[in-house]
């Protein structure tokens, strides 16, 4: 090259450097209770599950829309509806006594709800028969004491509402309510639910499960609110101290169907 020609290149050289955009800053986190961290991302926490338990498939709507994981023994149902607002249902869980029975228990969960709460879920359902129930036991009060008993010891506040029997986080920013008249109906979809946000009518994300939901699936996610921290973008201004308190539980109510078409 010519002297002139180099001399334009290392012209043009700084000129990009001068003006390049910088980098945008990396979003700050912070530590939180887990009910008050962000959702995450459900589909690679579904992938991850899947991945780890072969025992459960993978199909895929034809209009690959929603994922389904459905077990071995085709008694337990997990969908995963991927185009829907925070607010909306997400994910639907099922569990039949047998694979052409009528559903046993169902929950539900909003596209909100963080990935700690759901990871804990899938843990479980991993675990063996962890999702077995038996149709006809009825909702007692030492059923209830047993899944709120986490909650209890880490001070969750216990009233009594118009509703039923609400647990509310010490801060007010989560909690699970049990709806004792919703109890004597199976296919309920909201005997329990979970939330986070300061109006239960309005949450941030919720959970919700009928009434024949395993209590002892019902205790982990109490223990997972109760003391589990999670992450969240800094808010400007916002300085969030977290404590050992947990959040709340949250919605449920689909029936998790038979998949069109099946993915390898």
């Amino acid at each position: 090259m010519t002297d002139t020609e180099r001399a334009a290149i290392a012209a043009r050289s700084v000129f990009d450097v001068t003006t390049a955009k910088p980098e945008p800053p990396r979003p700050q986190l912070e530590a939180v209770p887990v009910y008050l961290a962000d959702a995450g991302d459900h589909d690679a926490l579904l992938d991850s599950f899947l991945d780890a338990h072969g025992e459960f498939e993978k199909w895929r709507a034809w209009s690959d829309e929603t994922t389904y994981a459905i077990h071995e023994s085709q008694t337990l149902r997990i969908e995963r509806a991927h185009e829907t607002l925070a607010r909306e249902t997400a994910w639907t869980v099922a569990a039949y006594e047998t694979p052409v029975s009528d559903r046993m228990w169902h929950l539900t969960a909003t596209d909100a709800t963080p990935s700690p709460v759901l990871q804990s879920l899938l843990i479980h359902l991993a675990e063996g028969d962890g999702w077995d129930t038996v149709i006809g036991t009825p909702v007692d009060e030492r059923t209830v004491t047993t899944t709120t008993q986490p909650l209890a010891e880490a001070g969750w506040k216990h009233t009594l509402t118009g509703h039923g029997i609400r647990w509310t986080s010490p801060d007010g920013q989560a909690g699970v309510r049990f709806d004792p008249l919703t109890a004597q109906h199976p296919q309920n979809p909201a005997t329990w639910t979970i939330w986070a946000g300061s109006d239960p009518d309005q949450p941030t994300w919720a959970i919700t499960a009928s009434p024949h939901t395993p209590s002892s699936l019902l205790a982990d996610l109490s223990e997972t609110l109760a003391h589990e921290t999670g992450t969240r973008q800094a808010q400007p201004g916002h300085e969030h101290r977290p404590r050992l308190a947990a959040s709340a539980l949250a919605p449920p109510a689909v029936t998790a169907g038979r998949p069109a078409s099946r993915s390898r």
